[in-house]
């Protein structure tokens, strides 16, 4: 045998991380009897992918083919849209089970409006309190990457938000308030979908017609705001976005008047680009470091290459202007790097629970680079 000098084994560990979508949607809604339905027509109960709206009005011909394009309309807009049908009599709440499994990151029941009987009737809840019970409940058990949004409207010319009230009035929704004959909110989801998590929502331009809202209506939707004296007051906001056109901008088109979640109240997120960034963010650390996962040791050189795989996902966010700041502190990491003749008992006994339970805790804190919504300048002349 020849004598290797210099020897080579070679072992290939390659990991990339998996993914997530964060503009796919779901739509739930009626099919129309046309009378001679093609053989593929959409089944009750039988989620839909959809990649070309043309293909959905021939499949789901009535509200679901027609929402599903509408979202498909909006520029840019979702590459994948999933679509279930319901019975003439809907069950709402099975549909919404068959969702609860797809990769979908918003909601929408097609043309469906929120009112007294769509919100919370006699005790009930209707179809829109059932979508704002979806997203909450899924968002937090099913899954990761399982986190979305719902999407709801008004009434078409209702200008009232507190009809977002109780468990309607969560986070994990968005209301918009519009004058169109068509599903507003698909329209909005679709706009939604085709923007990065970190874009706000504050106009952007939703494919729809729909006549601006009056001043004063504006102002019963999203509240007063202090816009004098020493702290002018940022956005009011009070759970609902409306339609508007506004004159500074060239070519009469539609846009979002506000990004708001469903929920303004203290602890809550009420923006939705906070709540799709926070989703985005914490699914990119938990796909990063799940290879970490029974292969890093407790250790000074195990904890220090964890800080690593982090950075390795918070920098890029922060170089692309997503993330002002972070700060990734692990207390274990910090007793390790202590001399160990330093090292008080419960000090010596952390270490020691840590490699007996086998948990490492992390803290990450992150700030975050939001957008303009409110410019005020102080215009002089002299």
């Amino acid at each position: 045998m020849t004598v290797r000098y210099i020897r080579v084994n070679p072992t290939v560990d390659l990991f990339a991380p998996v993914t997530r979508a964060f503009g796919n949607i779901a739509v739930i809604g009626k099919v129309t009897d046309t009378g001679s339905p093609p053989a593929d027509v959409a089944q009750v109960g039988v989620p839909l992918m959809f990649t070309d709206p043309a293909e959905a009005r021939r499949q789901a011909p009535g509200d679901l083919g027609a929402s599903i394009g509408l979202a498909f309309r909006q520029s840019p807009g979702p590459s994948v849209v999933w679509g279930v049908r319901v019975d003439d009599a809907p069950d709402y709440g099975t549909a919404l089970d068959a969702v609860a499994a797809l990769d979908v990151q918003l909601v929408v029941l097609a043309n469906v409006p929120l009112d007294s009987a769509s919100g919370t009737a006699n005790g009930s809840p209707g179809a829109i309190a059932l979508l704002a019970r979806h997203v909450d409940e899924v968002s937090q058990t099913g899954g990761d990457g399982k986190e979305r949004m719902g999407v709801a409207m008004l009434t078409k010319g209702s200008a009232d938000p507190s009809i977002v009230n109780g468990a309607l009035a969560s986070d994990r929704m968005v209301y918009v308030a519009h004058q169109s004959d068509e599903d507003a909110a698909a329209a909005v989801a679709g706009t939604i979908a085709g923007h990065a998590p970190h874009v706000s929502m504050l106009l952007k331009q939703v494919q729809i017609t729909s006549p601006p809202f009056t001043p004063s209506q504006i102002q019963t939707l999203n509240g007063t705001e202090v816009e004098t004296g020493p702290v002018p007051s940022g956005p009011a906001g009070l759970g609902v976005n409306w339609l508007t056109t506004p004159s500074l901008i060239p070519g009469q088109g539609v846009y979002l008047g506000e990004g708001y979640t469903g929920s303004s109240a203290p602890g809550k997120k009420k923006f939705i680009d906070i709540v799709r960034t926070v989703d985005d963010v914490s699914f990119r650390l938990k796909a990063q470091l799940i290879k970490t996962i029974g292969n890093l040791r407790i250790s000074r050189s195990g904890l220090r290459a964890l800080v690593g795989q982090m950075e390795s996902v918070l920098d890029p966010l922060q170089r692309a202007e997503v993330l002002d700041s972070y700060r990734i502190d692990i207390p274990l990491l910090r007793l390790l790097d202590k001399n160990p003749a330093s090292l008080t008992p419960s000090e010596g006994a952390q270490i020691n629970n840590a490699h007996a339970q086998r948990v490492v805790e992390a803290l990450v804190t992150v700030e975050y680079a939001a957008a303009v919504h409110r410019l005020n300048i102080a215009l002089k002349f002299q």
